[in-house]
């Protein structure tokens, strides 16, 4: 591994400005990958292996055992990947498997209404799309995949939100929720109202609250343990998705998420 020097961008990252920042990152992850090869090290071997002085390497250490990225041996003073990274590589490891598992179901889904299917998982505030089918129907060149909606005005992020633990759900449900059309939710109270019914109901749905002519429904994805990974849906023009055929899609989208949900080890 390539080693750096220290220089005056030891100092710290508020003095430095965005080239320092930049590679206190890079440090960063060079530990990571240091101690992934080696599995444990000192802070002494780290500093030699990045470079640096031993001072700069105790002080990333530091930031990284504070977010449980490394821990260190008490006894012996050597560090070690922590539980953290672990926890980062499972929740890529679930996006990995839905995103495979759920092809073959995104296209079923697609096929079965003539919409357009999307898989979508949570990603921090927001919705984001890791899969899409067109159907027969769908004339559209529109492509959802990869980008990032806002949870209160999908069908997709409803049900995203509706699962969240309380605490998180209730923080993100009474920040200042944006407008894109005039019927998108922008009150707690109403939102609230929509989640609860998307919990009772095993799916939700959106009349033109992301942009006008556009409808969506969207039901749970579980994982082997019950929880809810993402959500898979159907979205399309308001003219053929009205409002009275919501809710058979809607039933069509919750058997999808029963079957992609069964070949993530969901036993229900």
């Amino acid at each position: 591994m390539a080693k750096t020097t220290d220089t005056a961008d030891d100092r710290p990252e508020e003095r430095r400005g965005g080239a320092g920042s930049v590679q206190s990152v890079d440090r960063a992850v060079s530990v990571l990958e240091i101690l992934a090869k080696l599995g444990e090290a000192g802070v002494t071997e780290i500093s030699e292996e990045l470079g640096v002085h031993k001072s700069t390497a105790f002080r990333i250490l530091g930031v990284l055992e504070n977010r449980g990225l490394v821990e260190q041996e008490r006894d012996r003073g050597k560090y070690y990947l922590g539980a953290g990274v672990l926890r980062l590589a499972g929740a890529a490891a679930i996006r990995l498997d839905i995103s495979q598992e759920g092809q073959p179901v995104c296209r079923a889904l697609a096929e079965d209404t003539g919409e357009t299917a999307n898989i979508a998982v949570l990603d921090g505030d927001a919705a984001v799309n890791i899969m899409q089918a067109r159907g027969s129907a769908a004339v559209t060149a529109y492509n959802w995949l990869g980008r990032r909606t806002p949870l209160h005005a999908t069908a997709s992020g409803k049900v995203l939100l509706a699962h969240l633990p309380a605490p998180r759900r209730e923080t993100l449900v009474t920040r200042k929720l944006p407008r894109f059309t005039e019927r998108t939710l922008t009150t707690a109270a109403g939102l609230r109202a929509q989640l609860a019914a998307a919990l009772e109901d095993g799916f939700a749905c959106t009349s033109e609250e992301l942009e006008i002519g556009l409808n969506a429904v969207a039901a749970p994805v579980r994982a082997h343990d019950g929880a809810v990974i993402g959500a898979i849906g159907v979205s399309g023009p308001a003219y053929r998705m009205e409002h009275q055929l919501l809710p058979e899609l809607a039933e069509r989208a919750a058997k999808a998420a029963a079957d992609l949900s069964r070949l993530m080890g969901f036993p229900g």
